[in-house]
């Protein structure tokens, strides 16, 4: 039988955070401040969204600080609980000092990254591979960081070296991984580093399994990383859409707006997009248009196509922030084409969004796929439930969530529309 989803989360906080020297001379690296909360409260509130319960926070340096300001965590509608040891134990000598306290199955994350987890999504990747652990991955396609690691096709584990010196590392593993407990066991006696003793046995054993992902992570780890994560914590609105079909009247396939006279707005979708920037959303546009790869039109006629675009929204106060185009052919095998994510994913870097919390609104099931891929909630728009309306109900039911959460962002979402309406 497979285990229970699990409700335990472990957070590795005892270090000393050297290379922050100039904020944890005075407080712990998870409670360097952003927007009038600690980073590690973003974090804990994400856990419990994501229906975490229970807390254990594995303590060294200035630990006390931290059990002040979280105590029973009932404020966060958690249930935590500590471990303070020695600033100088390795995480394997904090994780092997709880053995007795851990579940069965629980979640290991990283004090100071932050990564806009789906649960669920990832909990049935772990059933399927029936495997000891799953650890996430950042890609790294876009050099964000150094890369520790290294997966095969299969998206196994291959490689990891904590000091980021092998040749051929692709991937960044920041936590937010899913242990059996038993997987302890493989700890040496003494202050072993958790991941060098234990990942590299796993993997000689082919038991490591990566949840690879290409939603950028924000973390405290380092000065250099603390405007990106401001940005990305601050409170933001955003909204992508897809054009053709959302925006303007699509034609029937295989045919394209191929000059100006022949965009014609979809009723009231400018309204649409006014009402939504009056609220304060940022408009985000990402649209396949192969017909500039299958010849029926340039990237300058395209380019000539959102100009027109971009200066009738003006005129209503409803312009688009930024146009991502897949402009490839169907058969190219390009990454950028719906239903692939990644102008989704560029969108996300671009603009520090978590997509997690940014609707993604569009017509048919490529924008749909794509949306679920990256993890937006995707909404589904037709001509008996167009753009306008999605809107309308969309701005009312997240006033209601912020009239109850007092101002947080937005957590629930209107219902797409039905299959009748499509």
């Amino acid at each position: 039988m497979p285990p229970n989803r699990p409700r335990q989360v472990v957070i590795l906080a005892g270090g000393r955070g050297r290379r922050l020297r100039a904020l944890t001379d005075r407080i712990p690296k998870p409670m360097v401040p952003f927007h009038g909360q600690p980073f590690l409260t973003y974090l804990l509130q994400m856990l419990q969204r994501q229906g975490f319960e229970r807390v254990l926070l594995l303590l060294g340096y200035r630990g006390r600080a931290i059990e002040e300001e979280y105590g029973s965590g009932k404020k966060l509608g958690l249930s935590i609980e500590y471990s303070l040891t020695s600033p100088e134990n390795e995480t394997g000598r904090r994780l092997a000092l709880v053995y007795d306290r851990l579940d069965p199955c629980f979640l290991l994350v990283y004090c100071d990254n932050y990564w806009p987890m789906q649960f669920q999504t990832m909990w049935e990747r772990y059933l399927a591979a029936g495997l000891p652990a799953m650890t996430t991955v950042y890609s790294n396609r876009d050099g964000y960081s150094k890369s520790n690691v290294r997966l095969d096709e299969r998206g196994y584990v291959v490689a990891y070296d904590r000091y980021r010196k092998q040749p051929g590392l692709s991937g960044v593993e920041i936590g937010f991984a899913i242990l059996n407990k038993d997987i302890l066991r493989l700890l040496p006696r003494g202050n072993p580093v958790f991941q060098i003793e234990v990942y590299s046995r796993l993997i000689r054993k082919r038991q490591l399994l990566a949840y690879s992902t290409d939603h950028r992570y924000y973390s405290v780890g380092s000065l250099d990383r603390l405007t990106l994560t401001d940005a990305f914590l601050a409170p933001q609105r955003a909204v992508i859409l897809d054009r053709d079909g959302v925006l303007n009247r699509k034609l029937r396939r295989a045919y394209y707006v191929t000059h100006w006279k022949q965009f014609k707005w979809i009723a009231k979708s400018r309204e649409a997009l006014r009402l939504l920037k009056q609220a304060g959303y940022r408009l985000i546009l990402v649209t396949n248009q192969a017909g500039v790869a299958r010849g029926f039109m340039t990237q300058l006629d395209l380019d000539m196509i959102h100009q027109q675009m971009q200066n009738d929204l003006r005129r209503f106060d409803a312009a688009i922030d930024k146009i991502y185009v897949c402009a490839h052919g169907w058969n190219d095998n390009c990454r950028c084409r719906k239903p692939n994510p990644e102008l989704l994913f560029q969108a996300q870097k671009d603009f520090h969004l978590d997509l997690t919390r940014t609707p993604f609104v569009g017509d048919n099931e490529r924008d749909m796929e794509a949306g679920r891929r990256a993890g937006c909630p995707a909404f589904w728009v037709s001509p008996r439930h167009n753009l306008y309306e999605w809107t309308r109900k969309f701005l009312i039911a997240t006033m209601r969530t912020r009239d109850r959460l007092l101002g947080s962002a937005p957590i629930g979402w209107p219902k797409p529309p039905s299959s009748h309406e499509r």
